[in-house]
Parts: C-alpha cells; sequence; structure tokens
C-alpha cells in the first residue's frame, strides 16, 4: 500500500490532508482515484490507514482516516550516522541503506582525507535532493518516522555533535579499538537511549583526528578483522545494532 509522511497540522480528528509533491505524486504518477487505500504516517510513529475521498485538481489529496495503529518498525534506539564525504555518489546508497536499516539521523562531514569537499553554495540543494533519496527509501521500506539528512559539518563541529549521545562509535581500523561485539553485548543489560556512528572516507581517519575523538571519549570500535569501505561499514553497523535490539 503507498505510504506518505505528513505534518501535525495536516491531521483532523476524522481526516488528512496530502498536498504539494505527495499529491501531485498521487494523482499523476499512482493515478490513484477515490476509494482508493493508503497509509499515512504522522513522523511520530503513528500510521492512519486511510481511503481518499477526493482531489483537489492535482495540489490537494483529501483523506478519510479509518484506523490508526503504532508502528513497531522504529528502532528503540534513536542512531545518528556521521558519514566522512565519500568520492561519487557513494552517499546516495549509503543514505538509501542506512534508512532502510533503521537510522534516524544522517549528517555528512568533512575530513583530512577526505577527497570531496563542502561547498557552500551547493549545499542546500545537496542536502534537497539527499532527503528525497531518504524519504523515498523510508517509504520503500516501510519506515513509519522520516529520517533526515542534515547539512554537512567539519569535523570538529561532527565530534561536538556526536558527543550529545549516550554511546559514540568512532569506526576505526587501526590499532587500540575495542571490537564491536563486545560493546553490544554492555547493551543486553541496559540499552542505550542514543547512538553515534561516526563512519571515515575512503582514507580513513587521520592520526590527529582519531587522537581528538579520542580525547574526547569516545570509544574507538572495530569493525572485525576485514577492512570495509566507507559505503559498506554504515551498513554493517547498523545490521549488529539491529540484531541486538530488535531481531530478538
Amino acid at each position: 500500500m503507498p505510504r506518505f509522511f505528513v505534518k501535525q497540522d495536516q491531521i483532523n480528528d476524522t481526516s488528512i490532508i496530502i498536498c504539494g509533491e505527495d499529491a501531485h505524486h498521487i494523482a499523476r504518477s499512482l493515478r490513484m482515484a477515490v476509494g482508493d487505500k493508503l497509509t499515512v504516517c504522522d513522523m511520530r510513529g503513528n500510521e492512519y490507514d486511510c481511503v481518499i475521498t477526493d482531489f483537489t485538481d492535482d495540489i490537494q489529496v483529501n483523506t478519510e482516516i479509518r484506523g490508526v495503529t503504532h508502528s513497531e518498525n522504529e528502532s528503540p534506539v534513536y542512531i545518528r550516522l556521521f558519514q566522512a564525504l565519500p568520492k561519487g555518489d557513494k552517499l546516495d546508497t549509503i543514505i538509501q541503506k542506512a534508512v532502510e536499516c533503521g537510522v534516524s539521523e544522517i549528517i555528512p562531514f568533512e575530513s583530512e582525507r577526505c577527497v570531496v569537499r563542502i561547498k557552500q553554495d551547493a549545499e542546500d540543494r545537496k542536502t534537497e535532493r539527499r532527503n528525497r533519496i531518504a524519504a523515498e527509501a523510508a517509504k520503500q521500506c516501510g519506515r513509519s518516522v522520516l529520517p533526515t539528512v542534515n547539512k554537512s559539518v567539519s569535523f570538529s563541529q561532527m565530534l561536538d555533535m556526536a558527543s550529545k549521545s549516550d554511546v559514540v562509535l568512532f569506526c576505526y581500523e587501526g590499532d587500540g579499538t575495542l571490537a564491536l561485539g563486545n560493546i553490544l553485548d554492555e547493551w543486553k543489560s541496559k540499552m542505550p537511549d542514543s547512538v553515534s556512528i561516526i563512519i571515515g572516507s575512503e582514507g580513513g581517519f587521520s592520526i590527529s583526528e582519531t587522537q581528538k575523538a579520542v580525547d574526547m571519549g569516545m570509544c574507538l570500535t572495530g569493525l572485525g578483522k576485514r577492512i570495509l569501505r566507507t559505503e559498506t561499514a554504515s551498513g554493517f553497523v547498523l545490521a549488529c545494532i539491529s540484531c541486538v535490539c530488535e531481531l530478538h
């Protein structure tokens, strides 16, 4: 069943209004009609079973609420993914797969070894596009909360933002790491409310960057004996977290 996300001011006691690009998509692309059913999510974990009652051209779709349930499709842990800017279109794939694996928020950042650099004049356009990718992935995989992709930040800004989480996983392929499996074992007795995952670019992190993370009390996290590509690492960590938090 088609799935759409709306803001609270679009929801009434018995009806929901869908407007903008989603309304155009319903009317023109999906060619839905009065009486067709769809699922509407309020981005707070609630899913509404709705039936289309009428159209206002292709700019507004009016629906009647037939039922509401609280979704169990979301991770019990709020997960922030901090991804160093990779080359090419890899970030598109990373966003898509991270959303499918349960991420709550994605924040790209620039590190020393990034080939791609932040261009402020293009940042708004890129962020808008990245959020469209996240929204499409959320609809496809049945999410009830729409993950957000923030504007790119500097390495120091990233560290400050990540430090606000209960647990910070600074994924590192060098020495002095604690295995991800050992970290997740501790969650079986007390699960954190929030976690930040920090993934480097193709070249990884410099020694000075790693030391800054250590100085802030972040856990250098090992992902096993094999070195993962930057576009693989986030999905791997998210899958491991899901195994502990959801797949019991």
